[in-house]
């Protein structure tokens, strides 16, 4: 009787870490990690992709579960720190050209299971590049002061106001997705701006523009309607036929064309909901 009983819950067991490992690999999907932890035509997730910046350019780490270059000997604990927090194992703070001020609202469940799928991948030895970082922005102390001016610890609350297919759009823009990362201008120590909030940058990643997605009729994507949103975010493709560019047709070949009908339907919910602002 034990042994069978031992079987069953072993069996269970599986059942879960299988199912972890499915949704973990759909949300990795949804936040983007194999365009920026993957070097051109290189292996997958195991980092030294470049990111050029105005403060230098940054490399992105190896996240196989490699024990020596990678994040094989993590645990629980440290990976939800470094999401959530932006704390490095020895404690030490990320630059927040990885996307931690988002990262934080991801829940802890969704977390661990992107750690599941993460952990289920053949391990890469691959060592971590060292940033190209110049004098002063390379003492990576002084992030501390910028943490305590800019960053603001998660996780996501739902806004009860709005209805569950608005706030499951705007858990993925703000949260797994980071879309202000990229779609927002920034200030002169790197911190997005929050009045401008998805209005488009002419400084995007490696320098490149950036389009305003707002609702904004003249500047932004106010004259789309909700399936305009959902076949640009499947196939790259704007209502006038034109190709998205650079690192939005790496998040749609490489993330967003795998989501489910029902949650491009809720991001395109929370973006035309948001405030037009006019920017170009």
């Amino acid at each position: 009787m034990w042994r069978v009983l031992a079987l069953w819950l072993a069996c269970i067991g599986q059942a879960v870490a299988q199912d972890a490992v499915q949704r973990g690999e759909y949300l990795v999907h949804a936040g983007g990690c194999v365009s920026c932890h993957t070097v051109p035509n290189g292996t997958p997730f195991a980092g030294g992709r470049a990111l050029a910046t105005p403060f230098g350019t940054f490399y992105s780490p190896n996240i196989t579960p490699d024990m020596e270059t990678g994040i094989g000997r993590w645990t629980d604990a440290q990976f939800l720190q470094a999401l959530r927090q932006g704390r490095r194992p020895d404690g030490a703070s990320y630059y927040p050209v990885f996307p931690y001020p988002s990262f934080t609202n991801i829940s802890e469940a969704d977390a661990l299971a992107i750690k599941a799928y993460l952990f289920s991948l053949p391990p890469v030895q691959q060592a971590n590049r060292a940033h190209d970082v110049g004098f002063p922005f390379s003492w990576r102390f002084l992030q501390t002061g910028w943490r305590l001016l800019f960053f603001r610890e998660g996780p996501f609350s739902a806004d009860p106001s709005h209805n569950a297919t608005y706030n499951r759009g705007a858990y993925l823009v703000t949260a797994l997705a980071h879309c202000s990362e990229c779609h927002t201008p920034r200030n002169m120590l790197g911190a997005v701006k929050p009045s401008l909030a998805l209005a488009g940058t002419r400084d995007g990643p490696d320098g490149q523009p950036v389009p305003n997605i707002t609702p904004d009729r003249a500047t932004g994507i106010g004259d789309w309607d909700t399936s305009d949103i959902v076949a640009l975010l499947k196939t790259g493709r704007t209502p006038e036929q034109g190709a998205v560019k650079g690192a939005m047709r790496e998040a749609v070949r490489d993330g967003l064309k795998f989501l489910t009908d029902a949650d491009l339907q809720a991001i395109a919910t929370y973006l035309q909901a948001q405030k037009p602002v006019a920017a170009r």
